[in-house]
């Protein structure tokens, strides 16, 4: 079983650039977090931020242009034989082993992640197979209880089934399923929830949060929304524009934020209290391209507390590898 005070992932000071006919752009930087067995990190940020580019450099499955520049991926960091992900090829038998047998990944459209030339029980087979190869039968079983354990009906019957004779909410959960296939210790969910109805939203969540109890699952939970942050997080990653600006758990986001964008974010979060018909608070701007990264502090053109002079030339120093804090001047300031 494993140590749940250490973390079966770490990542040090990740850095990702992509080249582009202008040059290189660089999409992360110094991007340190940890994820232990039976706790959830969510990662939250605006759409641009990095989340999806972390998850992708995790498992080695950036785009043909992307590269990591800087930093290390480390698998059982504290055992006696750690693995650097970082040191093995991206197509290596490494790699393929443990991208799925170890790190499971939940894509945020379960049509990216599934043909539809297949069966959902060939696709899922065929997974079990590649990293267990238990037979074609137990194979087959196996598929069938895994749709069952995420709540599939009459998984007897719809292991036959086609991905698009299946809607978006049981796609999503084949999605899961395909992810549990080699029992990873490791999960990530990209945006699992996006495109589904509330309901379906609430039950897949729910499932997530059942499997990570149930199976002492390490998961990392990207996305949008602060409300799934609030209900499934331990700890939480603030991203802005490649960079983690705030780290913390999830009671000390959500009841004393550090940082000014993650405090724009939790304004920006509807509530029941509200008056009837009153705005909702925004974020003014949008986060920039990487390619038009400002000077200074990446928040300072939206920042309201923004320090002239100060904010504008100078970048804040990143949070430390596995402490509380947050990447601004203000939180500096208030510590010294």
């Amino acid at each position: 079983m494993a140590d749940l005070d250490k973390p079966l992932l770490s990542v040090r000071d990740l850095a990702v650039e992509f080249q582009q006919p202008g040059g290189s752009v660089r999409a992360l930087e110094s991007i340190s977090i940890d994820l232990r067995p039976g706790r959830v990190l969510g990662v939250v940020g605006e759409s641009g931020c990095g989340k999806s580019v972390t998850a992708r450099a995790i498992l080695r499955i950036l785009d043909r242009n992307g590269s990591i520049t800087a930093g290390k991926v480390t698998l059982d960091p504290a055992t006696a034989t750690p693995t650097d992900l970082t040191a093995l090829g991206a197509q290596s038998p490494e790699m393929r082993e443990v991208r799925g047998g170890r790190i499971g990944l939940i894509f945020q459209e379960p049509m990216a992640a599934l043909s539809m030339q297949y069966t959902v029980g060939n696709q899922l087979m065929e997974a079990i197979r590649v990293h267990r190869d238990p037979g074609k039968a137990v194979a087959r079983q196996r598929a069938i209880n895994l749709l069952r354990e995420v709540g599939i009906p009459r998984p007897e019957s719809r292991v036959d089934a086609y991905p698009f004779q299946l809607s978006g909410g049981l796609r999503q959960r084949v999605g899961i399923a395909l992810a549990l296939a080699a029992e990873p210790d490791i999960l990530i969910a990209d945006e699992p929830t996006t495109a589904l109805d509330v309901t379906t939203q609430a039950q897949i969540l729910a499932l997530l949060r059942r499997l990570q109890t149930d199976k002492k699952i390490a998961l990392m939970l990207i996305t949008h929304d602060m409300g799934v942050i609030a209900q499934m997080a331990d700890d939480v990653a603030v991203m802005y524009l490649g960079r983690i600006i705030e780290y913390a758990p999830v009671g000390e986001v959500f009841g004393a934020p550090r940082h000014p964008y993650t405090r724009s974010l939790l304004r920006s979060v509807p509530s029941m209290l509200a008056k009837p018909r009153s705005r909702l608070a925004t974020i003014g701007g949008a986060v920039p391209q990487p390619n038009a990264r400002p000077k200074g502090c990446p928040f300072h053109p939206r920042c309201p507390d923004m320090i002239v002079g100060r904010c504008d030339t100078i970048a804040p120093a990143p949070v430390p590898p596995g402490s509380v804090g947050a990447s601004c001047f203000l939180v500096e300031d208030a510590a010294a």
